[in-house]
């Protein structure tokens, strides 16, 4: 299996030097993030869809209702869809406004969208979505039953067309700029979970249960 996602498509022209194409570097990042954008036309409209998605070997997933455009559309009529998946990871605090910049992950793939069809294996994408989500919550809940599998619609693309930009470094000032007398460097950005809120059904009708454990 060939590691590059680089094609002519994918390949990056502005600041190829934070583009990298190895695919372990984009599966990471694509198994770190929670929330996508698919991108996708319509009648020469440009539409932009976020949604969840989740990976499964060499397969990028998303799912909607069955009618949503970005489910439907390019099943009903076949298109490249265009994805992004991005992680800010920091704040670049530099000495001029205009090196300010972030530090960040992203993966953009193209595909063109196969939907899931056969019932047993949507179920199972399901679950391999909430197990990303919240693992082990599958197993405690009502199961889904034939009417939402049947409005729920999976797609999935291969991720063999793909990449990856990057920034992981300090401010890049000018080098008359420092000596300027402004604080300069990076503010991480990091994922912090509150405090489950617990349903307010729940606190009614039941004994306070343990929140779950998040993504």
């Amino acid at each position: 299996m060939s590691q590059s996602l680089e094609t002519p498509l994918s390949k990056v022209k502005r600041g190829p030097n934070r583009a990298s194409y190895d695919k372990k570097q984009a599966c990471a990042i694509i198994d770190a993030a929670l929330m996508c954008h698919v991108g996708q036309t319509k009648d020469g409209q440009v539409f932009v869809t976020p949604t969840c998605h989740w990976r499964e070997g060499d397969y990028f997933y998303w799912h909607a209702h069955s009618k949503a455009r970005n489910v439907k559309g390019p099943i009903d009529d076949p298109e490249k869809v265009c994805i992004n998946v991005s992680l800010l990871d920091g704040l670049v605090m530099a000495r001029s406004a205009m090196h300010h910049s972030v530090n960040y992950r992203s993966v953009t793939l193209f595909g063109v969208p196969e939907r899931v069809e056969e019932q047993d294996e949507k179920v199972r994408q399901f679950k391999l979505f909430l197990d990303k989500v919240s693992p082990g919550r599958w197993e405690t809940l009502r199961p889904v039953n034939e009417t939402e599998i049947k409005a729920t619609g999976v797609v999935r693309i291969k991720i063999e067309e793909a990449s990856v930009k990057f920034r992981a470094e300090p401010p890049i000032d000018a080098p008359e700029d420092y000596n300027w007398p402004v604080w300069a460097g990076v503010i991480p950005l990091e994922r912090h979970w509150g405090t489950p809120q617990t349903d307010p059904v729940q606190q009614q009708i039941f004994a306070p249960a343990k929140p779950p454990e998040a993504f």
